[in-house]
């Protein structure tokens, strides 16, 4: 899974007013290369929580000097920057481990790089 993925995912477990943003427990991470592409992560920008991404990215072990503590209108430019958040978007990769509800605390594991998210019957 990556960071991507785990930016836009919320537990819809039923009752569960919180459940954003899922803590991450990652068992294996890999690193897998893809062509960087600056427009691409230019119009992701406005999609994501920052706040999320970089913590996220720190918990699973990308250096914290790498992503800023906040992005302004003029990192949102600079292509090292771009290339940093680049990284942490598409190429750091949750290959098994789960994602933790905040609030109820419900897992939802990560197999083969893909989060299951499919809710039991009792949850809907």
């Amino acid at each position: 899974m990556k960071l991507l993925t785990h930016n836009m995912l919320t537990c819809n477990v039923k009752g569960v007013k919180n459940g954003y943003p899922l803590r991450i427990e990652a068992k294996e991470v890999a690193n897998v290369e893809a062509e960087f592409n600056p427009i691409f992560v230019q119009n992701m920008l406005p999609k994501l929580n920052w706040k999320v991404l970089r913590g996220a990215a720190l918990s699973l072990g990308v250096d914290a000097a790498t992503l800023p503590e906040d992005l302004t209108d003029e990192l949102k430019n600079d292509d090292a920057c771009l290339k940093a958040i680049h990284h942490a978007l598409v190429e750091v990769v949750v290959v098994e481990g789960a994602l933790v509800c905040p609030e109820s605390g419900r897992k939802f594991l990560i197999s083969n790089g893909i989060p299951n998210m499919l809710l039991n019957e009792d949850e809907v």
